[in-house]
């Protein structure tokens, strides 16, 4: 299977910090596929029930600086919060700044995630009794060093979801951007590893996830949170005809590769939806 992925950043602003949206995007759309829809409603103090699709949440905690709003994610997902190795450090360390007022124990307490995974070379062994303590489940993978923590928290949530709901199963991933690049580019990895499933990483600034080829696809823009700034970015080969509605500088049939032509500096004209098109000659 031939995967071009397209980069896609929006710029967001949220309680007076920004958010980047990236989207990769695979090929050979036609007009006769199912239009899959997506939406960044999830960022919204209040999320209208009419806008967007209707999605059953995961969170998974990477280790790299926990997003502001990582308590509303931690909302949307309150049975299935998985911590992926040093992801428990960041939990333990830093949600309780997001709460000044509050005791730190209380916080730790209130936000005990369902499941710690991984290789465990991270955690520290303070943080992994504490939350032992509080019942949360160890999964020592240590033994597999083939694959990222990320993929193997992916993966026991795949397994634990019944097929019929993988269609509306959401995984939102905090602490999946910023720190070192060839961290990054595992996590994006793991999109590819996993295309058939929605996962979106995310972090203070930045968010990215994979449209599948499968379908065409409608981005409805979250105007109060979203916005203006947009850029598309082919990974992995180069997008041979590229086609979009909805932006400053529309593609019509045009090929973007590295070396070549990027839309890196794109604008969000259309508030509430942006169409993206891929097809391969």
């Amino acid at each position: 299977m031939r995967i071009i992925t397209l980069v896609t950043i929006v710029q967001l602003n949220i309680r007076s910090f920004s958010l980047s949206l990236f989207f990769s995007l695979s090929t050979r759309f036609t007009l006769a596929m199912d239009v899959m829809t997506h939406s960044s409603n999830f960022l919204l103090p209040s999320r209208p029930t009419d806008n967007g699709p209707s999605l059953s949440y995961a969170l998974v905690v990477l280790n790299q600086p926990l997003p502001r709003f990582t308590p509303l994610l931690w909302e949307l997902a309150p049975q299935r919060c998985i911590c992926a190795d040093g992801g428990a450090n960041r939990l333990y360390d830093e949600l309780p700044r997001l709460f000044p007022r509050d005791k730190p124990s209380d916080v730790r307490n209130r936000y005990k995630p369902d499941v710690i995974k991984g290789d465990m070379d991270s955690i520290r062994t303070e943080v992994l009794d504490f939350y032992r303590n509080l019942g949360t489940k160890i999964l020592d993978e240590s033994q597999d060093q083939d694959t990222t923590d990320l993929h193997k928290c992916v993966a026991l949530i795949c397994a634990d979801t019944p097929t019929v709901d993988k269609s509306n199963l959401c995984i939102l991933v905090a602490g999946a951007l910023g720190g070192r690049f060839d961290h990054e580019a595992g996590n994006i990895n793991v999109l590819c590893r996993f295309s058939t499933v929605r996962i979106i990483l995310l972090s203070d600034d930045c968010l990215i996830q994979l449209l599948p080829r499968t379908h065409r696809h409608e981005i409805q823009i979250q105007s109060s949170v979203e916005g203006p700034h947009c850029g598309l970015i082919p990974i992995g080969m180069p997008s041979r005809s590229t086609t979009t509605t909805g932006l400053q500088w529309d593609l019509n049939d045009t090929e973007m590769r590295f070396g070549g032509l990027l839309s890196t500096s794109n604008i969000v004209k259309e508030e509430k939806i942006t169409k993206l098109q891929n097809n391969e000659n």
